[in-house]
């Protein structure tokens, strides 16, 4: 099968639930009978003259032969989850706003197609929107008779297809021919950081296009849309690249670690333009070298090009965590995975094929020399530009520009699972000890650094390449022994670290003595992975927090130190500690002597918001009467002390209502709702579970309330939705779109209560034999977290 062509028309004035949809696709086949796909009402379906029907969301079609031509018109419906067509009314004025997400297969909400990635045709595109309304597609358009036209695509995927409608406010700017775009709701527009955007836009483009050794290949015009309740971080339309507003539209103070990692998604996203939309994946379970790579890139665009510092250090202790969990799951998978289907492809968009992949992508770097990994990306895509590739033509690629045979390489980083450990041992022969189940080779640094009055000083890094499960390390022999060995310096490759017992405790004693961040990093993931692991208390790594992370002068880094010493605090600490834990951290990330106004200072009190069992802290912030020294309580900030408060009961619903009259927006409508799901109130938590089991939540809802509902000092108001989740989570499953119904089961499942009696009853939950796949796996994978969070809690004092 051969697809051609298809021109789509779509009329978005019929009404505020349905909008018109006509399809005329082009295409030539070899085999008798295929199908094209609809998610919608058919109102009429020809091929080549000739009447069709639809039978669920296929119409097939039979008698083939040569070249042939569809014409499909149908009535599709608006959705609130993200998928499809996306309508949005703004609280803030009452505007409406439409947005098009096709990803991974909802383009068959639009428009009638051959829904898989790789069918690429080129698209005409004629949109019938309301008078006034700003139309945007992946490429430029016209008002031509009252109707949007736009200009025929490069080849594209169906799932690459998009548009927005609606009272967008909009700048552009030219860039070397190329139309930049930035658009949002009119009510953000006074958010909208033109300037910082544009320049990380330009510079961004410019560097890749130089990596990549090819020019931008969608056109003149790259459009960058921030979209309201979106289901995702970001999409990679080309030309008309889609994020979500909640999390890139600064509406209050942000550090700049935020606005780091909204340069580093602007990065990922225009890296796709080539990994992903210029060379395409065959099927979804190549999804990975789309992800892996524009991890890899977004990275490594904003360390070269972009005046920011810290970018792999902040990879190391929080993005590569997120890798570090998913591979240590019941449900990991190989980097490489297979995908039977595209709802068990959309399981698969998860820490390995992001985290891990780019971690993965980095150790070939390191193992095959940075320029011929460069060279053979750009063979690779100069050879299969507008194509569709296997991971095959990809290890070719770089095979030939490094003269290395990938085989053995491949075969172990990307069809194995699981995370290996690596350990440095002293003695007369100093040893790297690897284990795990797969004993991969790695291209590795060991640090020694010994203790001075300086600090921890660096004597040397000695290159390793570690085989099997014992490499020795001859270079150090005869040597005295440092007070830290540090395995993996410099973060080159993908494995746990397990420090010996004198490298342990020169981290807990000194950490903070260790000059080089990096080198700080990869102590705090030790250490934060021995404590995952059952192997460190969590009071120790708390007490290690709170002495040792005021050296940080990282926001985004502190904010992540701070986090995982609450979740240590609340989750992996016996029941006996967790408040007097939690209340220590939160004294302490209120107390550490911090620049007025500084992002260090708003990091830390967040933190302390988040921590703090405290009235007075947090009413104190509230009425005026607490807040520290230049510190502004604006909307963001008061919305996270309001949700808090009434997390404790301090607010009654009565209080965040007037807090929403004072903020009535769409974020402070998530805000307002979140902070009554959380409240300690019988009454409310039914009307949460109602709201969100009741088949009209939307996607930003599911993650703001589902997120506020489970509170871990409420057990027994708690305890009745444990057996609720159980009982009614499959039917919840099976009547929600694929995006909702796994934000439901991850959000509403008892996260909160770690107990043997609910894994239990989650275990019988698994049990069943029925149970839809996709939710088996959100449920294993919640569970392994909840079994951890047992285990740490059980260890005993030392």
């Amino acid at each position: 099968l051969t697809v051609t062509s298809y021109d789509v028309a779509v009329d978005l004035t019929q009404g505020p639930s349905h909008f018109g949809s006509e399809t005329v696709v082009r295409f030539q086949a070899t085999a008798p009978s295929t199908f094209l796909e609809l998610d919608g009402e058919l109102l009429e379906a020809t091929l080549d003259g000739h009447p069709l029907a639809l039978v669920g969301n296929r119409i097939a079609l039979d008698g083939l032969g040569g070249r042939h031509e569809v014409r499909v018109l149908a009535r599709c419906a608006y959705t609130r989850t993200g998928e499809g067509l996306h309508r949005f009314v703004d609280p803030a004025d009452g505007l409406a706003y439409v947005y098009m997400q096709a990803f991974l297969d909802d383009a068959q909400r639009v428009f009638a197609c051959f829904d898989q990635p790789d069918l690429k045709a080129v698209y005409r595109l004629r949109v019938t929107a309301p008078d006034g309304a700003v139309v945007r597609s992946n490429t430029r358009g016209e008002l031509v008779d009252g109707v949007h036209v736009f200009a025929q695509t490069a080849p594209l995927s169906t799932y690459m297809v998009s548009l927005i409608s609606g009272p967008w406010h909009g700048v552009t700017q030219d860039h070397r021919g190329i139309e930049l775009g930035l658009w949002c709701r009119a009510s953000s527009a006074p958010h909208l950081d033109a300037d910082e955007l544009f320049a990380v836009t330009r510079d961004c483009l410019d560097f890749q296009e130089e990596v990549f050794g090819s020019p931008y290949a969608f056109g003149d015009s790259y459009d960058q849309v921030f979209c309201p309740e979106f289901n995702a971080g970001a999409m990679e339309n080309p030309g008309l690249v889609t994020f979500t507003d909640e999390l890139f539209v600064f509406r209050s103070r942000t550090t700049e670690g935020m606005r780091r990692l909204r340069a580093q998604v602007i990065a990922h996203e225009m890296a796709h333009m080539w990994f992903g939309n210029l060379v395409t994946m065959r099927w979804w379970d190549g999804i990975w070298p789309n992800e892996s790579f524009a991890e890899l890139m977004g990275h490594h665009t904003v360390d070269q090009a972009l005046p920011w510092d810290g970018v792999w250090v902040d990879f190391c202790l929080g993005r590569k965590g997120f890798g570090y969990r998913a591979d240590q799951l019941p449900t990991t998978h190989p980097v490489a995975g297979h995908a039977a289907d595209s709802r068990a492809a959309l399981l698969d968009f998860d820490g390995i094929s992001y985290a891990k992949g780019a971690s993965v992508l980095r150790q070939l770097v390191a193992f095959v020399g940075e320029n011929a990994f460069f060279a053979g990306l750009r063979a690779y895509l100069a050879e299969h530009a507008h194509g569709n590739t296997d991971l095959a033509d990809l290890l070719r690629a770089v095979e030939t520009s490094s003269g290395r045979d990938l085989s053995g390489w491949a075969s172990s980083w990307l069809s194995t699972t699981g995370v290996s450990t690596l350990r440095g041992v002293w003695g007369p022969t100093v040893v790297v000890e690897q284990s795990g189940d797969v004993l991969r080779d790695h291209v590795v640094l060991l640090g020694v650094y010994d203790e001075t009055a300086d600090g921890l000083v660096l004597r040397e890094r000695v290159p390793v390449e570690v085989t099997g499960a014992r490499t020795e390390v001859p270079a150090l022999a005869g040597q005295p022994e440092p007070a830290l060995l540090l395995v993996n310096d410099g973060d080159l490759t993908f494995a746990k670290l397990r420090l010996d017992p004198r490298s342990l405790q020169t981290v807990l004693a000194g950490l903070s003595r260790l000059a080089d961040p990096m080198a700080r990093a990869l102590c705090w993931a030790a250490l934060w992975d021995a404590t995952r692991d059952a192997d460190l208390l969590a009071a120790s790594h708390v007490e290690a927090v709170i002495a040792h992370a005021a050296v940080e002068d990282d926001p985004s880094l502190v904010e992540t130190l701070l986090g995982q010493a609450l979740r240590a605090a609340t989750a992996y600490a016996p029941r006996r500690d967790r408040e007097r834990l939690r209340e220590a951290l939160a004294q302490a990330s209120w107390s550490t002597a911090v620049e007025p106004g500084s992002d260090l200072q708003l990091v830390r009190v967040r933190a302390a918001v988040s921590a703090t069992s405290s009235a007075p802290l947090l009413l104190g912030l509230l009425d005026g009467s607490g807040v520290p020294a230049r510190l502004e309580v604006d909307s963001e900030l008061r919305w996270h002390v309001v949700e808090r408060a009434a997390a404790l009961g301090l607010l009654d619903a009565d209080a965040v209502g007037r807090e929403l009259s004072a903020d009535h927006t769409a974020s402070g409508q998530l805000h307002a709702e979140a902070a009554l799901a959380g409240m300690p109130d019988a009454a409310v938590k039914e009307r949460t579970w109602l709201a969100l089991t009741g088949g009209d939540a939307t996607n930003a809802q599911a993650r703001a309330m589902g997120r506020a509902f489970w509170q871990s000092d409420q057990d027994a108001l708690l305890e009745p939705y444990v057996d609720r989740y159980v009982a009614e989570i499959s039917d919840l499953w099976e009547r929600s779109s694929a995006q909702l119904a796994g934000s439901l089961a991850q959000h509403l499942l008892p996260s909160t209560l770690i107990r043997p009696d609910v894994l239990a009853r989650l275990d019988a939950l698994l049990g069943r034999d029925e149970l839809p796949v996709g939710l088996r796996r959100v449920v294993l994978e919640s569970r392994d977290d909840l079994a951890r969070a047992v285990r740490c809690a059980s260890m005993p004092p030392v």
